[in-house]
């Protein structure tokens, strides 16, 4: 009988800790970012409807998730949806997860994975958290995980969001406010979780030894950074195609011609396996730019159902 995990239940089960683990595990193991299905897009007529498909040899999972913008309106969560997990020699389904869930999650540990590698060690920093919606949440509870944080800054659309979260930030024992785009050149950290399309702050803030990750598109004509940082930054990706596919903030400063493809330094796999280049140690800023992919829900959801002691479980390992 297949597994069931509610929203509340897919959450408990991997700290944002144990989901990065996860992700370096599998690309230790050998996974190959750059080989995983394309996401499959599809406009309805309550926002969009997103199928992210994966597999390796030992586990298969698709996500289906809804993008509905208008359900904030209602009181309903913007992203909606449910995660399929199956056996990967014989596809028989093994656990149902709630997509939501499995997202909130996902995202963040992407992201405390990269910031093991990138962000500044040995100190508490600064942080300025664009965003105020889960994903808001999520990344400070991961970067909490990764890094010690002497204050944040919160930015948000609505005053009264960015206030609750940075009482829940103040509660967490982190020093916290709501603030303006202007604090991004006091930060170590910028952290970019929202719905924008046009740029949040202005790219020549940015201190040359900070760190940018921009989590909240996937669209080629939406961005959360301007042109201004990514040329003078040292850029990162999960994964080169994926990127020149979907990641607007590198696509509309390449339209401009302000960079090539060849501006990515390297990506998540990279990093973990001590592959850093020369731009890393060179004193410019840090940009991750993370637009999510079907490797990395597979990769935590089969965590999620070994914690959650999945019998038939065995691993994930490369295609």
């Amino acid at each position: 009988m297949i597994a069931q995990f509610t929203a509340e239940e897919t959450a408990a089960l991997l700290t944002p800790a144990e989901a990065a683990d996860a992700l370096a595990d599998a690309l230790r193991a050998g996974l190959d970012p750059e080989s995983c299905p394309q996401r499959t897009a599809l406009a309805v007529p309550g926002g969009e409807l997103l199928l992210m498909p994966a597999a390796t040899q030992e586990y298969a999972g698709v996500k289906i998730a809804g993008v509905a913008p208008g359900n904030a309106a209602l009181g309903l969560p913007r992203i909606t949806g449910s995660y399929l997990l199956l056996d990967g020699p014989t596809l028989r389904p093994l656990a149902l997860f709630d997509g939501a869930a499995l997202t909130a999650l996902r995202t963040p540990a992407v992201s405390a994975l990269a910031l093991r590698y990138l962000a500044p060690a040995g100190r508490a920093l600064r942080l300025v958290l664009f965003g105020a919606g889960p994903q808001a949440y999520g990344h400070l509870e991961a970067v909490r995980a990764v890094r010690g944080l002497a204050g944040a800054v919160v930015v948000a659309r609505t005053p009264a969001a960015g206030e609750r979260l940075a009482a829940h930030a103040r509660a967490l024992g982190v020093p916290a406010r709501t603030g303006s785009p202007a604090d991004v050149a006091d930060a170590d950290l910028v952290l970019c979780c929202t719905t924008a399309r046009q740029p949040l702050f202005d790219g020549r803030l940015v201190a040359p030894g900070a760190t940018v990750v921009a989590v909240g598109s996937h669209e080629p004509d939406a961005r959360e950074t301007d042109t201004a940082l990514v040329r003078r930054a040292a850029v990162y990706v999960e994964s080169r195609a994926a990127a020149l596919r979907e990641a607007g903030d590198l696509l509309v400063p390449e339209a401009e011609g302000a960079i090539g493809p060849g501006h990515i330094s390297g990506t998540l796999a990279d990093l973990v396996a001590g592959r850093m280049p020369a731009a890393a140690a060179a004193g410019c800023p840090q940009l991750f730019k993370s637009v999510g992919m079907a490797w990395e829900d597979l990769a935590v959801a089969v965590a999620m159902y070994r914690a959650a002691g999945g019998t038939t479980a065995r691993g994930i390992s490369a295609t």
